[in-house]
């Protein structure tokens, strides 16, 4: 975790430019492309995590691999990070952007844990009850498990809203073992 508060300067900068030039929404939106990428090849994290690879050679790819994808102000970062030689840290930059996004654009993420996925019109009502609560913009981001039975449990920041079955029947369990009526055995 070391790397967590440079990645969190290197995100501020990054915004602040992007909010210079008006371009936070795009640039937002290239991080997500960036860090989904790394994410998601292994190869692509290892050789930005190898010291054996040049800085330059790093830079290199990520030009060739992301050149039509993302704008001037991303490349310029991929230049910065490799004069500093920081490449390894261009993933948790990518992750801490958005989440600097967010704040700065007063959006909250609403995660929902559902049994089955949510339909359109579920969505958006469960979207503009989050927006009532919160009296900000939100997304809605769906977490599809299967053991919760039904209904769904909504996480806002810090506050979580528990309307599942399954926690109905273990509050329901709970109830009948600390009933005063019934005899221990």
């Amino acid at each position: 975790m070391k790397a967590a508060r440079p990645a969190l300067r290197y995100a501020k900068a990054i915004l602040n430019l992007a909010v210079e030039f008006k371009q936070e929404t795009a640039v937002n939106e290239h991080m997500k492309l960036i860090a989904n990428t790394i994410a998601d090849s292994d190869e692509l994290d290892t050789m930005l995590k190898s010291p054996i690879i040049k800085a330059a050679d790093k830079r290199n790819v990520l030009n060739a691999l992301f050149a039509d994808k993302v704008d001037n102000i991303v490349k310029g970062l991929f230049n910065l990070l490799q004069e500093n030689k920081r490449m390894l840290m261009l993933e948790a930059i990518a992750r801490q952007y958005s989440v600097i996004y967010d704040y700065h654009k007063s959006l909250h993420v609403a995660k929902v844990v559902t049994a089955v996925p949510l339909t359109k019109e579920l969505e958006a009502k469960m979207l503009t009850k989050v927006e009532e609560l919160t009296g900000n913009k939100a997304t809605i981001e769906n977490t599809i498990n299967p053991n919760i039975l039904g209904g769904f449990i909504l996480q806002v920041g810090d506050v979580q809203y528990d309307a599942s079955i399954s926690n109905q029947f273990n509050e329901l369990k709970r109830e009948f073992d600390n009933s005063h009526y019934i005899p221990k055995i």
